[in-house]
């Protein structure tokens, strides 16, 4: 999906291998989004070896699938579609959106809701029915593109992440893609 007008360019994709700066620009954008409170459970950014053998990690899950969207060719953001392992049978229809976030400097292009988007595309062509995922509460704009999306918040961790010496509530979502809360036969 590519979206463009005469100043920039934004684009989602799922992200199977690293080419050209990707890996740079990945590791950049993931910093900035850290340092700026957003950091999917890093308070400060890790050395670069370290952000740059997890991403290389991700690539490497089966069980995961890493979106990224681009501004003006450059990774500014990732969404991770994780699902269940063979063995969890009994969650065999949903999936986990997670390392979601958009670098500060390329905020209000759509690239969030854009990332959302393709995650969800991607868990229904898994065959996936709910998607869940978890927020901080310090994280408004990712709250605000979540619930925009159609995610239910059900339920609060008032212990959920321990931030600037103090605990961080928790916020937990889902979403019925399939939009109906219809459950599969069991014929």
């Amino acid at each position: 999906m590519t979206v463009s007008d005469t100043r920039t360019q934004i684009s989602m994709d799922r992200l199977t291998g690293f080419h050209g700066p990707d890996l740079h620009d990945l590791c950049d954008a993931a910093e900035a989004a850290i340092l700026d409170g957003g950091g999917f459970g890093w308070l400060s950014p890790p050395p670069r070896q370290t952000m740059e053998t997890y991403w290389q990690g991700v690539l490497l899950v089966p069980e995961r699938e890493l979106f990224v969207g681009r501004l003006d060719d450059t990774i500014a953001g990732s969404a991770q579609l994780v699902r269940p392992p063979r063995n969890n049978e009994a969650q065999t229809l949903t999936g986990q959106l997670t390392t979601f976030f958009v670098a500060p400097w390329a905020r209000g292009h759509g690239l969030a809701a854009g990332l959302v988007r393709k995650v969800e595309e991607a868990a229904r062509q898994n065959g996936l029915r709910v998607l869940n995922m978890d927020i901080r509460e310090t994280q408004k704009r990712a709250i605000e593109v979540v619930e925009q999306s159609g995610y239910v918040r059900w339920g609060t961790h008032p212990h959920y992440a321990w931030v600037d010496d103090r605990w961080v509530t928790g916020f937990f979502y889902y979403k019925d893609l399939m939009g109906n809360g219809a459950l599969p036969s069991e014929d």
